[in-house]
């Protein structure tokens, strides 16, 4: 598997030919770094008015591994390409390195960039990306790896020290200025000629023309990078260390590249708004900064927040009464580190009479406005503290806490919520302090406690009765001064209290189950099954030529086939497929069929669109522009896995695929809307639609594109906040990004114990 790296912009504040005086000090060595035993100078290249200069090195490493690794590979050294090209007239330097060591089993390349700051010319940016790519070597590829990830990161660390080092050598020295690059003058005499290579001799002192050796390779040699500084501001598409630092918190190297890397992802494969910064890094966070995991589950939730419109909660939907009378929770103050802090109490919440007065459905979606509302408070702490905040405290009160709360109902409503809190809003719980917990209270744990991620459960802690006044409770960790005045503290909590629901506001289940309904539907989304044999079809009726279809859907389960037809008859009133046929359970799913069995395609109606085969978990947007007026069919179709030729094995994603469709049953999620012809915000000859890929197994992207007769497939993710129309964003090209999943690695077992022991050793 294929390592990369990539760095966030660094901002020094000197001129970029200051920075290149104390860059060039490190050669032919450099005492910082003890692995850099010694570079040569291969090839250089001066251009004549002194503007350009490359110089390419071979550079001598001594790299930190086992003895035994070294001597079975025959290596005390390891010998990296690196080449420098300082533009002086463009005030950049481009630095290119690669190992020439085990060219052939190891793959290593670097590339770092400095360059003039955009808002700020006296400034200077670098940037710094690597890969490395372990073909084969001796059966110990993955220590080879952990070795280079390892040495990699404490010398990206060391090489902030770098420039700040040469920085102080330089001002020791009185060097606090050096003049930028200027273009000779045309015909100078032989006095003003020879005047000129004295000063030109005497300023390479200074500021040589060759850049430094700053990226030899990702094993080895060091970005140096010196200590962030507060920065006006850096390009919109990148992210800034210091920024970094500020609104996210210490990451380390690999961490920030995790971050960076899917951050550029999603701005690379969908057209619009990304999610937050913190949003991206909760999700790295709860799956260890494994990408592929991190993109997965962040992709299923973005489906999730689109479907429900999460993202318009706290503006679009307002709690019932009874919610606002007897639910006991509530907005406190903040903890000492600066968290939200949020007052629960449970052992005075009638949770069986708030289920049957207002459902499963109204408690869970006041629970996600209560979430909502918690990332805007720490968007707000965090500009009023001054430093990171991401997550809340919670105040969980059990007094009161018995039997009743233990209603099976209740419990089922409670595991529901707590399953799309874990799924959806990962890493926000900083902080749980429960508190009087009863004797019933293990029952209860023990209930609910299987479906508390682990991380989440580190997080918790419990007081029994009056332990929480002692040393290790509550005023640890919540100022004397903010303690609920029900804790025996002086502060007066507008918590509602509580108490038992009145039965009069009790609901019937019918009643209840049609609410629970209504909440989840009110959406401009419909949800359609697709069975194998039973495609699900819809009709828009055209009146004026030149008007634009556009769709957004959603594949929630299975794989499907999207095509478009066109005719001049109306179709037969629909046909609804029986439920029973095929044990449809969702109250929301239905199947409609159009097309009649007799029709014939190139007579009674025709194929306008070339048909889009869509993967589970893809999201598509796209438009179509009408030619002829009369009914077009918009449908959605099983897509059955292409039988295998007799020679060929079938292949493993064809294999995994088809375990993933159970019961030949497809669902879809999807919107549609005509637009006249000049309400379209967009090209007319060049429309386009984006189609994401979340696949449950991405392992890499790549891009093609391919075009049809009026409307163009592109396929990326869309943006999490707010609702992505297809008429009103249209992308300005096409492009179809697919995943592939990684191929699993083969250990040989001869050199099983061997690799264990230097993995030991590292």
């Amino acid at each position: 598997m294929v390592q990369k790296y990539q760095s966030p912009v660094r901002v020094y504040k000197h001129p970029f030919e200051l920075i290149m005086a104390a860059y060039e000090r490190r050669f032919p060595t450099c005492p910082l770094i003890p692995m850099f035993v010694d570079s040569d100078t291969v090839n250089e290249f001066k251009s004549e008015d002194g503007a350009i200069h490359v110089i390419e090195r071979r550079c001598k490493l001594d790299i930190d591994a086992p003895r035994l690794l070294k001597k079975i590979a025959g290596v005390d050294y390891v010998y990296f390409v690196q080449k420098n090209s300082l533009n002086s007239r463009e005030r950049t330097l481009h630095i290119e390195a690669h190992n020439e060591t085990f060219s052939n089993r190891v793959i290593i390349t670097e590339h770092c960039c400095y360059t003039v700051h955009p808002e700020n010319e006296d400034w200077t940016c670098f940037e710094q990306s690597a890969s490395l790519d372990i073909k084969s070597f001796f059966g110990f590829e993955s220590t080879v790896e952990k070795i280079a990830m390892k040495q990699y990161t404490s010398n990206i660390k060391k090489g902030k020290e770098i420039i700040e080092y040469y920085l102080r050598q330089l001002e020791e020295e009185g060097i606090t200025f050096v003049p930028r690059w200027t273009p000779p003058s045309i015909a100078p005499s032989s006095e003003t000629s020879s005047l000129c290579k004295k000063q030109a001799a005497s300023l390479a002192l200074v500021v040589p023309d060759a850049a430094q050796a700053e990226g030899l390779g990702s094993e080895a040699l060091s970005s140096p990078s010196g200590p962030p500084e507060p920065v006006a501001g850096t390009p919109d598409d990148k992210l800034d260390a210091d920024y970094i630092k500020r609104y996210l918190g210490d990451l380390t190297p690999l961490q920030e590249s995790c971050l960076i890397r899917l951050r550029q992802w999603l701005q690379e494969t969908h057209k619009g708004k990304i999610p937050k910064d913190e949003h991206i890094l909760r999700f790295l966070r709860a799956r260890d900064f494994n990408i592929d995991k991190a993109r997965e589950i962040m992709c299923q939730s973005l489906t999730w927040r689109k479907q429900h419109q999460v993202d318009y909660i706290l503006e679009t939907w307002s709690p019932p009464q009874v919610l606002q009378d007897y639910y006991a929770g509530g907005w406190h103050h903040h903890d000492k580190d600066g968290r939200p802090l949020y007052v629960l109490r449970l052992g005075q919440m009638d949770t069986k009479g708030l289920v049957r007065a207002l459902g499963e459905e109204a408690l869970l979606r006041y629970v996600l406005s209560i979430n909502e509302e918690g990332l805007r408070r720490c968007e707000e702490n965090t500009k009023v503290f001054g430093r990171p905040i991401s997550s809340w405290t919670c105040l969980v009160d059990l007094e009161g806490l018995n039997m009743r709360h233990l209603w099976r109902p209740g419990v089922k409503a409670l595991l529901r919520i707590i399953e799309v809190v874990e799924a959806n809003y990962p890493e926000t719980l900083g902080r749980l302090l429960i508190l009087r917990a009863p004797r019933v209270f293990p029952v209860l744990w023990t209930l609910v406690s299987p479906f508390i991620d682990d991380n989440t459960r580190r997080k918790f802690l419990i007081y029994a009765g009056n332990d929480y006044q002692g040393p290790g409770g509550l005023l640890d960790y919540i100022d004397k001064e903010i303690i609920p005045d029900f804790l025996s503290g002086e502060c007066m909590c507008e918590v509602p209290e509580g108490g038992l629901v009145p039965k009069s506001l009790y609901r019937t289940a019918e009643e209840l189950e049609n609410e629970d309904l209504r909440l989840w539907t009110e959406t401009i989304y419909q949800s359609a099954s697709v069975f194998k044999g039973a495609p699900h079809e819809i009709l828009i009726q055209i009146v004026d030529a030149s008007s634009v279809i556009t769709w957004d859907f959603d594949v929630c389960k299975g794989d499907i086939v999207f095509n478009i037809y066109h005719s001049k008859r109306s179709p037969q009133p629909p046909k609804k497929d029986s439920l029973g046929a095929h044990s449809i359970t969702s109250p929301g799913g239905n199947n409609v069929q159009l097309i009649d069995r007799v029709w014939q395609l190139g007579r009674d109606y025709s194929m306008v669109e070339s048909p889009l085969i869509c993967k589970e978990g893809e999201s598509v947007q796209g438009s179509h522009v009408t030619r002829w007026p009369g009914f077009y069919i918009l449908q959605w179709r099983f897509h059955s896995m292409p039988a295998c030729a007799a020679t060929n094995l079938p292949r493993v994603d064809d294999v995994l695929a088809s375990l993933q469709v159970s019961s030949h049953k497809c669902k879809v999620m999807y919107y549609t809307e005509v637009i006249g012809s000049e309400d379209f915000r967009g090209s007319m000859t060049s429309l386009e639609s984006s189609h994401s890929g979340f696949s449950q197994l991405s392992a890499a992207t790549t891009s093609s594109s391919q075009s049809q007769s009026s409307s163009m497939i592109s396929r990326s993710p869309k943006h999490q906040l707010g609702l992505l129309r297809p008429a009103a964003s249209v992308p300005s090209r096409a492009c179809v990004c697919r995943t592939a999943k990684p191929s699993p690695l083969g250990w040989r077992q001869v050199t099983a114990k061997l690799s264990a022991a230097l993995q030991e050793d590292v």
